[in-house]
């Protein structure tokens, strides 16, 4: 999967991205392999952001940086981005907002994951919270998503359904803010939408499980209830497991 990255970003001459939350990404270790192409890529989703600039790892599937403080969040931004000091988290995400704009307009390319993976259209669907996943994939001129194959569902209707569920599990919400389905680059006389879209579909183990008593398992949707209400997970953190997947899903 790395190499089709690798691959595609050649082929263009792409040397910087901006990239919305992906856990598939994160379990291909793709940073480290695009990095030793040159090609950097930034995360935008706040919580990866942080994680990124601190050389850190994800402790949470949906929230990256549950092992970090306020206090510490603020240190780091101010020893690696000259951030002013403040006490205020508004003032914190004010200051990365600010920061993280321009980078979407001068990026190469963009890249997501997918939340859903509707077969009846060929739609990749993503649900984000801060809008970032819809400016990294509909403004750089080209978008590369990364999605495992147990994300294909057969309908619409069936996205109906988990639309529903996997908010409500991971956030409360009854929807994410943003729910931005794509199916294929932007159309004559579009605005907005990047001019070329790639989709890696990645197996990574998942078909040998298919069969086995671990099937199960190609069910889950990335919400983090499971940590959520995990007493190991809550005791010893996300770190601890030693992969991408923590708690009990992991």
């Amino acid at each position: 999967a790395n190499q089709h990255i690798i691959d595609i970003c050649k082929r263009h001459n792409l040397k910087n991205g901006v990239k919305s939350k992906s856990m598939a990404t994160e379990e291909i270790n793709m940073h480290e392999a695009l990095e030793a192409e040159g090609i950097h890529v930034i995360e935008t989703d706040l919580g990866e952001y942080i994680v990124q600039v601190g050389e850190d790892h994800p402790s949470h599937i949906i929230m990256p940086v549950m092992h970090m403080t306020k206090e510490q969040i603020r240190d780091l931004f101010m020893e690696k981005l000259a951030m002013p000091y403040t006490e205020e988290a508004a003032d914190m995400t004010a200051f990365i907002r600010r920061h993280l704009r321009g980078e979407y307009g001068a990026a190469d390319f963009g890249m997501s994951g997918g939340n859903f993976l509707i077969a009846e259209t060929g739609t990749v669907v993503i649900v984000t919270n801060e809008g970032n996943g819809r400016l990294s994939t509909s403004i750089p001129p080209i978008h590369i998503a990364v999605v495992g194959i147990e994300k294909v569902i057969p309908t619409w209707e069936d996205f109906a359904t988990l639309i529903q569920l996997l908010p409500r599990s991971a956030t409360g919400q009854r929807l994410t803010v943003y729910v931005n389905g794509f199916t294929g680059p932007a159309r004559p006389g579009e605005p907005d939408g990047p001019e070329e879209f790639y989709l890696i579909l990645l197996d990574n183990g998942r078909s040998n499980i298919y069969t086995s008593e671990y099937t199960e398992a190609l069910a889950c949707i990335r919400c983090g209830a499971c940590l959520n209400a995990c007493p190991v997970y809550q005791n010893v953190g996300g770190h601890s497991y030693g992969w991408v997947y923590p708690g009990p899903i992991g």
